[in-house]
């Protein structure tokens, strides 16, 4: 049984949601603030938080920022459920490292459909995932501790960033669609949005720098990770 937190301050919707992610058989935690929502993740990580963005004190971007950057709760899956819809938004949410956005109003069958994707993925291995550890070029990749390296320096990723990464490094030289990457990765349906994709390979070479070259882009295809470390087209 999947642990959630729903922050959400608006009660009504709070209830809706918890009561038809109880139905799915999950265990429920509420919080109506950002302050409150904190205690609850520091005395019991969930699994993921549904989190609003709009909430009284702390924001939910600032809920969002504290558990990507706290090496004890990066791992907790983060989906945003929020009336801000506009493009910079959606922007910011993913580069702290949200697993998905979501705008209101919304289905709700939808919202229980990317959460459970969002916890299968979760508990399933990365692509191609072996357990060792490999190098290539400027770039290391440890599978069992789920660290990266670029030129001996760390490079902190969320689970759903070093998941891509691991997509993409699996299949090196060969085009990965935007909605082969969706279905792989974020394990939904292509027909949701695939900016969502672009978003984290954009942020995905921010921070692998040097080693941000090797995922190359195809122009009106999708994406791929080249095929050795001296053949980078970008």
């Amino acid at each position: 049984m999947s642990v959630i937190l729903i922050v959400e301050d608006e009660a009504d919707l709070q209830q809706v949601l918890a009561y038809n992610l109880r139905q799915a058989g999950h265990d429920v935690l509420t919080a109506s603030s950002g302050e409150a929502a904190l205690a609850i993740i520091r005395q019991r990580p969930p699994d993921l938080v549904v989190l609003d963005l709009m909430l009284p004190g702390v924001t939910g971007i600032e809920v969002c920022r504290v558990i990507k950057s706290d090496p004890t709760t990066r791992q907790v899956a983060v989906l945003i459920l929020t009336a801000k819809g506009a493009e910079i938004d959606r922007v910011v949410g993913f580069e702290l490292g949200a697993d998905d956005y979501v705008v209101k109003p919304f289905s709700v069958r939808e919202l229980a459909l990317r959460v459970q994707a969002i916890l299968r993925r979760g508990h399933e291995p990365a692509p191609g995932e072996g357990g060792r550890s490999v190098e290539f070029g400027k770039l290391r990749i440890d599978r069992d501790a789920h660290r990266v390296w670029v030129e001996d320096h760390e490079v902190p990723l969320t689970a759903l960033e070093f998941r891509l990464l691991g997509a993409l490094f699996d299949r090196r030289d060969r085009v990965q669609s935007r909605a082969t990457l969706l279905d792989e990765v974020w394990g939904v349906s292509s027909e949701l949005e695939t900016r969502t994709v672009d978003t984290h390979v954009k942020r995905l070479r921010e921070k692998l720098g040097a080693a941000g070259v090797y995922i190359e882009t195809v122009r009106g295809v999708g994406y791929r990770f080249c095929a050795t470390p001296d053949s980078p087209t970008e």
